[in-house]
């Protein structure tokens, strides 16, 4: 169990984290936080720049066994945050405004713990993963040669989840976020000058036909395995300025769907609708994707080990809410381990993640702390 004196030392990190966040890709300076609180709590062994600046600690036991790792996201958001807090963020701009310094923090607190006691047997593996929020951290993370050494058998996460009571917990089997991907299409015809339009080609009668339309593909609710939802987050036509008629536009839709499979009927629907407007209305297209989530599904073993803990530590949990229209980057480990997440509530009356008032409650950090060690314990003695 954490004393007094660790929640005090542990708090205090997350606050230090909370005042110096980095954004996806550039977390430099909070993989060396992380780095110089784990020296204390002596892990057999370490790896760094895992996909970029990610950090595995592990924990070895005496006996052979498996390999369970836990994850937490050391990126933070580019969101400007609102907060009088004495630990507010010092970068303006940019924010933890996930909680992502909250669950390295619940990390760290796991890491006290080993120190003090390591695995009977097994390893365990602490991951403090880069670019989580723009999908792209798993993957390199996977794709390092570093990783293959650390090959997990069970691999586990928790999320903090405004709207749920405090402590209670979210836990299902089968998907638990949906796959997503951003979609950025680029129509090009021809500017003119305002004075005589007719002498150009422009996007705006496509891109006015393009956002509801690109809307309607969406159907459903994650209750449903076909459901979708398409959400234009952004367009821009032609210049800024009064003399030009335009000749290009950019659409950008977020899409998103219950499964990997149903992403890619999705994704054609989408191409096919960009293409066909286009050619319309005399313009050519073309597109890119970013952000590729694909969906997080819970396995059932690990779902069992994770129900199996939280029944010995007495906590409420049930499947409200699951599945989830958010995206995770935790799905890419459930292609290669018997992986599972747990959402974590922060609070019925939270402020909701992502937005600029949000801050991960340090109440959280005990109990998140006691629910990994639980599963840890149960796995590998």
């Amino acid at each position: 169990m954490l004393s007094n004196s660790d929640i005090a030392d542990l708090t205090a990190l997350r606050r230090d984290l909370h005042r110096h966040p980095e954004v996806s890709g550039h977390e430099a300076q909070t993989a060396r936080r992380i780095l110089t609180a784990l020296d204390a709590q002596a892990p057999d062994d370490i790896l760094t720049d895992l996909g970029g600046h990610g950090i595995a600690a592990i924990y070895q036991g005496t006996d052979p066994g498996p390999t369970v790792l836990f994850r937490a996201e050391l990126d933070a958001l580019p969101i400007q945050e609102l907060s009088e807090s004495p630990h507010r963020s010092a970068y303006p701009g940019t924010g933890h405004l996930c909680g992502h310094d909250g669950h390295m923090t619940i990390l760290m607190g796991l890491a006290r713990l080993l120190s003090r006691q390591r695995p009977a047997r097994g390893r365990v593996v602490l991951l403090f993963q880069p670019a989580e929020e723009t999908g792209a951290g798993a993957q390199a993370v996977i794709a390092d040669p570093q990783f293959d050494t650390v090959s997990p058998d069970f691999a586990f996460s928790l999320h903090n989840m405004p709207g749920l009571p405090l402590g209670h917990v979210g836990l299902a089997e089968g998907p638990v976020n949906c796959a997503s991907r951003g979609l950025l299409a680029r129509l090009t015809g021809k500017t003119a000058h305002a004075s005589e339009p007719e002498n150009g080609t422009s996007p705006m009668a496509a891109l006015c036909t393009l956002m509801p339309a690109l809307t309607a593909l969406g159907h459903g609710t994650t209750q449903d395995a076909d459901f979708a939802l398409v959400t234009v987050t952004h367009a821009n036509l032609g210049a800024a300025a009064f003399g030009i008629a335009p000749g290009e536009a950019t659409i950008m839709a977020t899409l998103r769907t219950l499964t990997d499979d149903r992403m890619d009927a999705l994704c054609s629907t989408a191409l096919d609708l960009l293409h066909h407007t286009a050619t319309q209305h005399g313009l050519t297209a073309d597109h890119g994707f970013q952000d590729i989530f694909l969906h997080s599904e819970n396995h059932p073993e690990a779902t069992a080990h994770i129900r199996k803990a939280l029944d010995a530590l007495g906590m409420s949990h049930d499947g409200s809410g699951l599945p989830m229209r958010a995206s995770e980057d935790f799905g890419r480990f459930c292609h290669s381990a018997k992986a599972a997440m747990l959402f974590l509530g922060a609070g019925a009356d939270h402020a909701a993640l992502h937005n600029p008032d949000y801050d991960f409650p340090d109440d959280l950090i005990p109990i998140g702390t006691r629910i990994f060690a639980r599963i840890a314990r149960d796995l590998l003695g």
